[in-house]
């Protein structure tokens, strides 16, 4: 059963609660919906917010617009320019950020209850009156070049930039979301001001807010923040697509004395049935920080790398299962049979019961972790409210890991890990592959 699947409707829990798992739907006046976890402990209040539409929505030529556009909603907005709107939160200790990635725009504000006004004004003058001065635009441009110019020496960075473009090429997932020197260099302020029209829509906006708000004043803040915004049309459609070029070993030549490895195959979207037990899976394999099967086998047992992992991407339109590592030159090839030859054991005879065991209680366990403040509660319940997954789904998660079988994990390995082939790529000077 899919955590989509699995919604239930049961009763919203008193909004005096504080508990991230009692999170109560809020539909305010002109659509906006929000889901809200009152708690008058803290005179805090933190709210998170995603649109719908990211990088993905990047016009051809011109990746990086998104992320230019998300670094400028507050360098100055309505009657403020870049100074004075930093200054306005500055003066009143509030915190204001927007992010971009693949396939949505998002920020997250963070305000004492005594200023909560201004700041849910601030965030609709950044929203829907946003200035793009050239001034500001000119100033961003010449941040995020720079950042570019220096990754062109990280193996990191190139690595991983590689990989995407391998494995989704001519998709807008292949494209880096930073953009390239050529791409952030074409964008116009034109170019901009057309993204935030598509993008920022009200229809198309999840919302979470925790801490010291009542319903009623919930309601009056959702209007004045993204009332104003339009509803939305259509955005440009992202084709389904699956990582290509299992089996290809790939160099990005560097001159380093360590190559920095990205591995990828097959993987499920958190929508999918089988998503809960991929990432139990995945756990075992190599997102346990020191307890998976990469790590004590190209770490603890053979000192091939310093750190191990894997990790399951989604996305909107593609998944997958990615790794990382690296390793000095003349190992690397040494490194990948050891990663190989452990993902064939791991499909091949699978975890023992006391393995997966161990998996579930650790990802039982250590889910609160990721609650303990407000702004993680807020964050943690829009992303859930933007994959879809329901607003009990906090409530229901570990109880969705517990039931996972030998027969689920065997399921998820054919379906991401499969036959073992990977996509590889090495950023440095390898001595085999």
């Amino acid at each position: 059963m899919t955590p989509a699947d699995a919604v239930s409707r049961s009763t919203a829990a008193p909004a005096s609660s504080s508990s991230p798992t009692q999170a109560r739907p809020i539909l305010s006046a002109r659509g906006i919906e929000a889901w809200h976890v009152e708690s008058p402990i803290v005179p805090l209040i933190a709210l998170a917010f995603t649109f719908e539409g990211g990088a993905a929505q990047d016009p051809e030529g011109k990746a990086g617009t998104a992320q230019m556009l998300a670094r400028l909603l507050d360098e100055g907005a309505g009657p403020h320019d870049s100074d004075a709107f930093q200054e306005r939160l500055a003066a009143r200790a509030i915190e204001l950020s927007f992010h971009a990635g693949p396939d949505a725009i998002g920020g997250s504000l963070k305000m004492l209850v005594k200023h909560a006004d201004e700041a849910i004004a601030l965030l609709a003058l950044a929203l829907s009156q946003p200035r793009f001065d050239q001034a500001a635009i000119e100033r961003v441009r010449a941040q995020m070049l720079a950042g570019l110019r220096y990754q062109q020496n990280d193996p990191g960075v190139m690595a991983s930039r590689r990989f995407f473009a391998e494995a989704y090429p001519g998709h807008p997932y292949g494209r880096p979301s930073s953009g390239t020197i050529e791409s952030v260099s074409a964008i116009t302020r034109d170019d901009l001001v057309a993204m935030h029209r598509r993008l920022m829509a009200r229809g198309r906006v999840k919302v979470a807010a925790v801490g010291a708000i009542g319903e009623e004043a919930l309601m009056r803040a959702l209007d004045a923040a993204f009332g104003e915004l339009p509803e939305g049309g259509a955005l440009t459609a992202v084709p389904p697509t699956r990582i290509t070029g299992l089996g290809r070993r790939i160099v990005v030549d560097l001159d380093v004395p360590q190559s920095v490895l990205r591995f990828g195959t097959d993987g499920v979207a958190w929508r999918d049935p089988d998503f809960i037990p991929a990432y139990v899976l995945n756990h075992i394999l190599g997102g346990g920080a020191f307890t998976s099967r990469l790590f004590q086998e190209v770490r603890e047992k053979r000192g091939l790398a310093y750190s191990v992992g894997t990790s399951l991407v989604s996305h909107r339109a593609a998944s997958m299962t990615w790794g990382y590592t690296a390793t000095k030159n003349e190992r690397v090839a040494e490194c990948l049979t050891v990663i190989a030859d452990e993902i064939a054991r791991l499909t091949g005879d699978g975890p023992d019961d006391d393995e997966l065991q161990k998996a579930k209680d650790y990802l039982t366990g250590s889910y609160a972790l990721g609650f303990d403040t407000s702004t993680k509660i807020a964050h943690q319940l829009v992303q859930i409210a933007f994959e879809g997954l329901g607003i009990d789904y906090i409530a229901r998660r570990n109880g969705l890991i517990g039931a996972v079988t030998q027969a689920d994990i065997r399921r998820a390995a054919a379906r991401t890990l499969g036959d073992g082939k990977l996509l590889v790529v090495a950023a440095g000077r390898p001595t085999a592959m």
